[in-house]
């Protein structure tokens, strides 16, 4: 049976409209089929299905009503005549019911390809692995954090439609610079408008859960021939204190419900901060402390932008964490990814992890053939006799040097200060440091027990124990005077080369 449609719908431009249309959309339900059935699919397929081929789809929709429209005008070119809708005709039944038949099913195909556009834009694969070489820094430290299974949305965007549409907004600029190849190595970090960390990291962890306690044990290895273990545990202390004010009762006081904290920073990284104000929200007890080594005048204080204090003023690196050698070669050697039986295997990885590289694969090749030279010039027995933990060696340092250092991107520890703790970066120390002192005298105190007591150091088999309900004195190990790392901070020492 011959559908019969207008005359104006009988034209080059309207078929090629719905041949187009037609097209986009059988591919479209051909590709989303691919996609349902079968899983691993790359995910430029999602970019095609659910951005480049609606607008295919869209633009030969919008060519059928042009074409009709130019053909109509040509058809009635001496002839006063609007267009109208007869149905007694059946041409004009036969196109009406092929329009509201046609809307609706466009409709709610819209409805489902917005649907899953909306997911699939939010995804982790969209966020990290699309435009690859910029990102390929912050999603594969992402996949070694402890935040792997929260999805980049979760934190970057949070629930709502207002910052959703925010992000995307502010997103519109980054595709620009992808695309004109105009982005910044590395790219900075957003720390200028990020939504409050109440509103997202506070969905999963949330004051009254940060508990008294935490057991911690770090080990290291030191810079000598034999790799000496060198271990120390720690009493994290925690917990908020639900209206004391007494700071020496945990790390999280400072986000305590009734302590606001607000700060003012000189820098953009706020690696600087001159000026603190605490406030006891339920007596309405105010202190300023000024820093004596760079004092803010009042008049400079009113010129910068006065911040409140939260998570990620501490927890800035939560789930993009790019480790210093200090810690991944540590982290290898404990796992046995680095063989611990190799002579100076520890100092010779940290020599290699500093030196500076223009691509990974010249990085991996180096890192091969200075293991290699070492073991053969400065251990000859242990390069023939032991081989085998030699490849295992420089596997153990190329893997973990490729999920922390970028070089393409100029990405590594010291591109983005990690503020929690105060080993490579001043992080506690930005403001605690006997420096920081209000107008009555008093100080923000420097002094490590606030935050954690030391229960046990040394060497395994020769452990210094504090007793149960104590803690004992840090005793800094390797050549250092007993007391010189009190008066300094670490960072003088450590840059993330050191142990």
């Amino acid at each position: 049976m011959k559908l019969e449609l207008p005359r104006s719908s009988k034209n080059w431009i309207s078929l090629i409209g719905a041949t187009i249309a037609v097209t986009a959309l059988f591919m479209i339900i051909f590709l989303f089929a691919i996609t349902t059935f079968f899983s691993g699919q790359p995910i430029y397929l999602g970019l095609i299905i659910y951005m480049l081929l609606p607008g295919f789809l869209i633009f030969g929709l919008i060519l059928i009503p042009v074409g009709m429209l130019i053909t109509r005008k040509k058809i009635t070119k001496h002839k006063n005549i609007l267009p109208f809708i007869d149905l007694n005709l059946k041409r004009h039944r036969n196109a009406v019911a092929v329009f509201i038949s046609g809307t609706a099913l466009f409709f709610l195909l819209s409805a489902i390809g917005s649907y899953e556009a909306f997911h699939y834009t939010e995804s982790v694969e969209f966020c990290g692995t699309l435009c690859h070489d910029v990102m390929k820094p912050e999603y594969d430290a992402y996949q070694h954090s402890s935040h792997a299974r929260v999805a980049c949305a979760e934190c970057h965007i949070g629930t709502g439609a207002d910052w959703f549409v925010k992000a995307k907004i502010s997103g519109l600029h980054q595709v620009v610079a992808v695309m004109t190849n105009s982005f910044s190595r590395p790219i900075p970090t957003p720390i200028a408008n990020l939504r409050p960390a109440r509103e997202t990291c506070e969905q999963c962890h949330w004051p009254q859960k940060f508990y008294a306690t935490k057991h911690r044990q770090e080990t290291h290895y030191l810079n000598d021939e034999e790799n000496t273990e060198w271990d120390i545990i720690l009493n994290m202390k925690l917990k908020t204190n639900n209206g004391e004010v007494d700071p020496d009762k945990g790390i999280h006081w400072h986000i305590d419900p009734d302590v606001k904290i607000e700060y003012i920073t000189t820098d953009e990284r706020k690696e600087q901060i001159p000026w603190v104000k605490y406030t006891n929200t339920s007596t309405g007890e105010e202190r300023i402390y000024n820093s004596e080594e760079d004092p803010l005048e009042l008049n400079d204080s009113l010129s910068y932008k006065i911040n409140t204090m939260d998570c990620l003023d501490c927890h800035n690196r939560p789930a993009h964490s790019y480790k210093p050698p200090a810690f991944f070669i540590n982290d290898a050697i404990k796992s046995g990814l680095i063989p611990v039986e190799l002579p100076e295997i520890k100092s010779l990885s940290m020599q290699i992890c500093g030196e500076e590289f223009t691509s990974t694969d010249s990085a991996m090749q180096y890192i091969e053939k200075t293991v290699k030279e070492f073991y053969e010039s400065d251990y000859p027995e242990v390069f023939e006799s032991d081989s085998l933990l030699i490849v295992k060696a420089i596997k153990g340092i190329q893997d973990k040097f490729k999920v922390n250092i970028f070089p393409e991107m100029n990405v590594r520890w010291d591109a983005y200060p990690n503020h929690i703790g105060h080993l490579e970066f001043d992080g506690c120390f930005r403001c605690h440091d006997d420096q920081h002192t209000s107008d009555d005298g008093q100080v923000i105190s420097r002094d490590c027990n606030i935050c954690h007591s030391v229960k046990a150091q040394g060497t395994p088999g020769n452990l210094e124990m504090a007793s149960i309900t104590g803690s004992i004195d840090f005793r800094h190990p390797g050549d250092v005077e007993e007391d010189e790392w009190k008066d300094t901070n670490c960072t003088e020492c450590h840059t993330g080369l050191d142990p």
